[in-house]
């Protein structure tokens, strides 16, 4: 569901259900925090990062979060889609890990990089037009919770493609048309 529309919902639903909530509940929806735990196996490096206000990204952290999950091989940065984060914020939440930090395996890929792992015969799974080089796409795991467990509760949530790679040990999660694999 597009974030404009999400919007939408919640100013027609907190309209209507406000006059029976205390004012400091109808606050503390508006004000709610998205918080995301990251450590990029390749890069080594950490980020702890709110991205989002109630209903308004930052655009501070969504810049700060598209250096973090930058093509590790060549350092090119693209914008992510901010819905590939708010699946990331329900995946743990659904998970009930909302605190833990997610494993990144993959974030964006160039097009030569792309190229490069479709070209190695270890990384046959490899899609030609992969979402990563759209920055719609992540791999992810999440320490302390096994990836078939992640792989069900992603394709629970319906929001795009899921993809299970158990050998290695991630999920594929993106924000393009449903699909598993």
């Amino acid at each position: 569901m597009p974030a404009q529309l999400r919007a939408s919902i919640f100013c027609f639903v907190l309209f209507f259900i406000a006059p029976f909530l205390h004012p400091s509940q109808v606050a503390a929806q508006a004000g709610r925090e998205y918080r995301l735990r990251f450590y990029h196996t390749h890069t080594r490096e950490r980020l702890d990062i709110v991205y989002r206000h109630g209903d308004a990204y930052a655009p501070e952290a969504l810049a700060e979060l598209d250096h973090f999950l930058r093509d590790h091989r060549t350092g090119e940065i693209r914008h992510f889609d901010p819905r590939v984060f708010d699946l990331l914020h329900d995946l743990t939440a659904a998970v009930n890990d909302s605190d833990g930090e997610i494993d990144v395996i993959c974030g964006y890929r160039t097009p030569w990089s792309n190229e490069f792992l479709r070209s190695r015969s270890a990384h046959t799974g490899v899609a030609r037009h992969s979402l990563h080089m759209q920055a719609e796409a992540i791999d992810i795991r999440l320490p302390g919770v096994q990836t078939s467990v992640v792989r069900d509760a992603a394709l629970r949530l319906h929001r795009g493609g899921v993809g299970y790679y158990a050998a290695s040990d991630f999920v594929h999660v993106d924000v393009g048309r449903v699909r598993r694999w």
